[in-house]
């Protein structure tokens, strides 16, 4: 571990209302410490760094100035949030960042008044602070109270469609509130679209640059005698730079571009508009991802999330694993694959780097597509790609596709286009927690008529699986794979396409079968290790489809065991569902047969490691071995401490 940073300001600070007491001076000292503070803090735990470090003034200001926990402070996604941990009560419990039982990476209502709104999905911001406004002028009340409410939102989450729907609405409503568009030129990946492209010509225009008051774009919140020379020379000026400006066409009164890391700038503007505004205002604030620390600013993704690592030299403790991660095998295979069938192309959703694919759009740029933060346009343009003749993997996180189901229902299911969806991330990722665990898309897509969905048991049945999804036309296709490791299997030259609806059988015993849907084959394979030493021999299967599923294999299970039990890394609803489904039309359960489905429980599971989450979920082998005996009616062994 690192040495603690000197931090003689931050220390007098217990809660925002103690930024108070400092001159404006000793803000930007205060800004400084909690500077390094964030980075001291995220080397012991690893999280997000970089977008935290990016707005470390700005959250020093916008609590200086307004009155939290009784204004609200929304910060969109939560990436950037740890700076507004540690002023806001919980500098002590900073370093349990995404630990069991420790600090969300993100903001979260039940963790504290401060966090009015959670997030770990983009774009909400604006839409929960116009909630919010109108909760206040309509008499709300909730903890803290109700007074101004603040989005903060980054120029990569704004280019999504719910931040405009939200913006159009609240320039309707014309209630008082405000947004503070933190333009860093980068989400997680560098923003793409016209959008990003408006607002980079936005702030590289000189005029702007040049003004540094609270006046450059509040004209109407100026005092009466300057605001009608002020509006003139503001009208002109964006005459010579842009054109107009797209923000108040939706109703906001718009200040900037300031610099977000000069409290001489972001202060004096902040201090304008507590006072004056009386209706929705937009503050354009230019910051830098990574701002103050050199081994975040010179990465590519600007420090965006990392393992714990040393602050001299910012070396990451990365863990060293002889297997490739799963993630890896995918973007692998789908580049053996496109380099034998052009008709392959990819989409992202801002997520190039994290779902493999940055690798294939170097090499294959015309056939990569980041849509940026817009999963739901991203699903219907796979859609028309399909519908035009190509073959798009529409490559997304399981959490985040969630966000373009109504797509994935009207523009692919429903007109059977041979989408195909690679879900990353599927079951419980860790450190990340609820928002970002896959529990849920085997549930909402094996439900949908026509869809065929499913899941890798390792990094072999990957490289099959992506061979399957291009080999199949006849209509959307899903597969899913977690985060991670893979398990260390032989690896094959090239995949195979599996026969649709065929599930493999791994081992025979008798008793008891046990038919896994995804990587917690392995975790039964050392179960059934343990259950053989009791003289217990399970039979082993492996599904591959949750839709449509291997009906001959199941029902041969049911009829030559007591006992089926099927275990999955999914929802309530998922894979077991149909599986019971079937068993109960086929009138199996007549006949006696016991069967237990293992999956995940109807909670949402907190931040932890992967293996600890799954003991939560009892999912882990020892919880596969005590189904078979408890199923069986085998009394257990009493524990090793008794």
């Amino acid at each position: 571990m690192s040495d603690r940073p000197i931090t003689p300001l931050l220390d007098r600070v217990n809660r925002p209302s103690d930024l108070k007491q400092f001159s404006d001076a000793e803000l930007t000292r205060v800004a400084q410490e909690l500077r390094s503070e964030t980075i001291s803090a995220v080397s012991e735990t690893g999280g997000h760094l970089g977008a935290g470090l990016g707005v470390v003034e700005l959250t020093v200001a916008l609590h200086s100035v307004f009155n939290t926990p009784k204004d609200k402070i929304i910060w969109d996604v939560g990436h950037q949030c740890y700076p507004h941990k540690i002023l806001t009560e919980r500098r002590e419990r900073i370093r349990t960042l995404r630990m069991k039982d420790g600090l969300s990476g993100f903001t979260k209502r039940s963790e504290s008044v401060y966090d009015p709104f959670g997030a770990a999905h983009s774009s909400t911001s604006i839409s929960a602070a116009l909630g919010f406004a109108v909760a206040r002028d309509l008499g709300g009340e909730c903890a803290g109270g109700l007074g101004d409410a603040i989005a903060v939102i980054g120029d990569g989450s704004i280019s999504a469609g719910m931040a405009f729907e939200a913006m159009n609405n609240a320039g309707h409503l014309k209630k008082r509130m405000f947004v503070i568009l933190n333009d860093n030129e980068m989400s997680i990946a560098p923003p793409v679209g016209a959008l990003s492209s408006y607002l980079s010509r936005l702030y590289a225009e000189e005029p702007f640059q040049d003004l540094k008051t609270a006046a450059k774009g509040a004209v109407s919140l100026l005092p009466e005698p300057f605001r009608e020379g002020a509006k003139r020379a503001k009208d002109m000026l964006k005459g010579m730079a842009v054109g107009g400006t797209l923000f108040e066409q939706l109703g906001f009164s718009y200040l900037g571009p300031i610099d977000g890391h000069d409290m001489d700038q972001l202060l004096p503007v902040l201090r304008t508009v507590q006072v004056r505004a009386t209706g929705p205002v937009l503050i354009h604030v230019i910051t830098k991802k990574g701002k103050g620390y050199a081994p975040a600013e010179q990465a590519r993704d600007k420090g965006h999330a990392t393992a714990k690592f040393d602050v001299l030299t910012g070396k990451q403790q990365k863990s060293v694993s002889n297997a490739p991660s799963y993630t890896k095998v995918f973007a692998e295979s789908l580049l053996k694959e496109a380099a034998a069938d052009d008709k392959i192309c990819a989409v992202t959703a801002a997520m190039p780097d994290g779902t493999g694919l940055t690798q294939f759009a170097e090499r294959y740029p015309s056939r990569c597509f980041d849509v940026a933060i817009a999963e739901q346009h991203g699903v219907t343009f796979s859609a028309a790609l399909a519908a035009g003749g190509m073959k798009p993997f529409c490559t997304m996180y399981s959490t985040f596709l969630q966000r373009g189901y109504d797509q994935v229902v009207h523009d692919v299911a429903i007109q059977r286009l041979p989408v195909r969806f690679a879900i990353d991330r599927a079951g419980l990722v860790g450190a990340d927690g609820a928002t970002h665990a896959g529990a849920f898309d085997v549930a909402y897509l094996a439900n949908l008529p026509g869809f065929t969905v499913m899941a890798a048991a390792d990094e072999a049945e990957l490289v099959h699986m992506v061979a399957t999804a291009v080999a199949h036309d006849e209509g959307p296709i899903a597969f899913r794979f977690p985060r991670g490791e893979g398990v260390g299997v032989e690896m094959p030259e090239k995949g195979i396409p599996l026969e649709i609806g065929k599930g493999r059988m791994i081992r025979e015993g008798k008793g008891v079968a046990i038919l896994s849907f995804g990587t917690r084959l392995k975790e039964v394979e050392d179960a059934c290790e343990a259950l053989a030493a009791k003289g217990i021999t399970p039979t082993i299967a492996d599904a591959r489809f949750a839709k449509p599923l291997d009906r001959d294999l199941i029902l041969q299970l049911a009829n030559d065991h007591e006992a089926l039990i099927t275990i999955e890394e999914g929802a309530i609803g998922g894979f077991g569902s149909h599986v019971a489904q079937l068993l109960a039309e086929a009138g199996v359960f007549d006949t006696g047969l016991k069967y237990r489905s293992m999956v995940l429980p109807d909670i949402f599971i907190d931040q932890s490691s992967p293996r600890d989450m799954y003991a939560v979920a009892k999912l882990n082998a020892e919880d596969i071995e005590a189904k078979v005996l408890n199923t069986l009616g085998v009394a257990q062994i009493a524990s090793k401490k008794a």
